[in-house]
């Protein structure tokens, strides 16, 4: 299941970047539609990186065992 995970999170993370890259080569001057495509694509791209380190960082930690305190 993790795999998924981070698979979507790189295919998102590289498509937001490259609508990073597309928006900043137009300039901010091109069209109105160009600033959505830049916040989209920084959203975009922030959304893939943390979707694939979250699902990286679960499948790697111990489950925890809240049960297990401390008597008082």
């Amino acid at each position: 299941m993790m795999t998924a995970f981070v698979i979507i999170g790189v295919i998102a993370a590289l498509c937001g970047a490259s609508f990073v890259f597309a928006a900043i080569r137009r300039g901010p001057d091109a069209a109105p539609g160009n600033m959505v495509m830049l916040i989209g694509g920084m959203m975009l791209t922030a959304f893939g990186i943390v979707i694939a380190g979250f699902a990286i960082v679960y499948s790697n930690t111990a489950p925890l065992n809240l049960n297990a305190g401390a008597a008082r």
